[in-house]
């Protein structure tokens, strides 16, 4: 019995299908969008390893959540980058989490601002960081939705 050529096989095309929309969420606006998330990843990593470092004790919860800030941008970053059907859920699930989170840290930093003596990465919606961190979890979302369907 003749065995099917590789490109007509359930699991090559469920790959090139993988491939393909790897390819729609790195293309166009993808690339400013994983671009916007490195560096915030960048920035609310070093800006949280300074602050624990070197003064933790002055505002302990704000710069545990600029640290989370940056595990959640790293992820968010990485699973964009790579694109994949599991990559796009996990990427979608730390958008959700940033997007909560921004919300929540934004609210109570306004309401309580003794609670936040040293501003965190979400601190009244990132205005230390021109509100991109409120504008960012819709813009991510925005992009997974609409590349998938392409």
């Amino acid at each position: 019995m003749a065995e099917s050529p590789p490109e007509s096989r359930p699991d090559a095309v469920s790959a090139r299908g993988d491939d393909d929309l790897a390819a729609r969420t790195r293309s166009g606006p993808g690339r400013l969008l994983i671009a916007v998330y490195a560096v915030f990843a960048l920035a609310a990593t070093a800006r949280s390893a300074v602050q624990i470092g070197t003064r933790f004790d002055e505002a302990p919860l704000a710069y545990l959540l600029s640290a989370f800030a940056a595990v959640v941008y790293v992820l968010a970053t990485a699973c964009l980058a790579r694109g994949s059907r599991t990559s796009r859920t996990v990427a979608a699930v730390s958008i959700l989490v940033e997007l909560v989170g921004v919300l929540a840290v934004g609210t109570l930093s306004l309401l309580d601002p003794a609670a936040f003596p040293d501003a965190t990465v979400w601190s009244e919606y990132g205005r230390g960081y021109l509100f991109i961190p409120a504008v960012l979890p819709l813009l991510g979302l925005w992009w997974l939705r609409r590349s998938a369907t392409r």
